[in-house]
């Protein structure tokens, strides 16, 4: 089972005490998750100031120490387009300069959300770049996007991201979208984040896809308890895919 482990997202310094957000942390829980089984990282690179950045250097920065640490782990990041506030040209500005950041400081791969207006062009300029875009598919509507924008073929992987919901509704929500993409030739990988996150590991497990976890999705373990660490949720996700994984996790056993 294919486990990318998500380190820190969009979160706060503080809001949990394992939370990695510095170059040297993010390596350090890199080589922990691929112990625990993680087959690659996400990360959101950090400016001096501990703000998410998307400026070259702060991202090089970031891969570079991973790379260095975690040799041969794919190592992806956020293009999230309220990094610049909002701002599509600065963010495609950049992400555009990523280009020219040596090979071993350049990610494997990029999300781009296409609820984000530019995906079409920041996509292409990342696969010019030599860098894999993961497509971020958050509804049907965004998987009719996909389809149309002629690039599905040549994702990375499509991730189908279930966000804000509560956990009765994540498997249904998650269909919706599986639905729409009938016929598109990308790998899939399902998750949620918030009460949405287990629930889809899970469901991420019975049909039999790649999935996601990490302390940018949940604080939680699967039955409820606080998270212990990144490479924690990583076993936690892998025990899941065991016979009687989930219901053994949401008992805490």
């Amino acid at each position: 089972m294919f486990i990318k482990a998500c380190l820190n997202g969009s979160r706060a310094a503080g809001e949990h005490p394992r939370l990695p957000l510095t170059p040297a942390e993010l390596a350090a829980d890199a080589v922990a998750v691929r112990r625990a089984g993680a087959g690659a990282v996400h990360v959101h690179p950090r400016d001096a100031a501990g703000r998410e950045s998307l400026a070259a250097a702060d991202v090089g920065a970031a891969t570079s120490a991973v790379r260095t640490a975690a040799p041969g782990l794919p190592v992806g990041v956020s293009t999230g387009l309220w990094i610049t506030g909002g701002d599509a040209a600065a963010r495609l500005d950049a992400v555009t300069a990523w280009a020219e950041l040596p090979a071993g400081a350049r990610p494997d791969f990029a999300s781009v959300n296409l609820s984000e207006p530019g995906f079409g062009e920041l996509a292409r300029m990342l696969l010019a770049a030599g860098i894999g875009v993961e497509a971020g598919v958050w509804t049907p509507a965004d998987a009719a996007t996909l389809t149309a924008s002629g690039l599905a073929g040549r994702m990375t992987r499509i991730l189908v991201e279930v966000i804000d919901a509560p956990p009765e509704e994540a498997v249904p929500r998650a269909a919706a979208v599986l639905d729409r993409l009938d016929g598109s030739p990308a790998p899939r990988l399902l998750h949620g984040e918030g009460p949405a996150t287990w629930p889809l590991v899970a469901e991420a497990v019975r049909r039999g896809l790649a999935t996601r976890i990490g302390l940018e999705d949940t604080l939680l373990d699967p039955d409820g308890g606080p998270a212990e660490d990144n490479a924690a949720l990583v076993r936690h996700a892998l025990a899941i895919a065991r016979p009687g994984g989930w219901r053994t996790a949401r008992a805490g056993r």
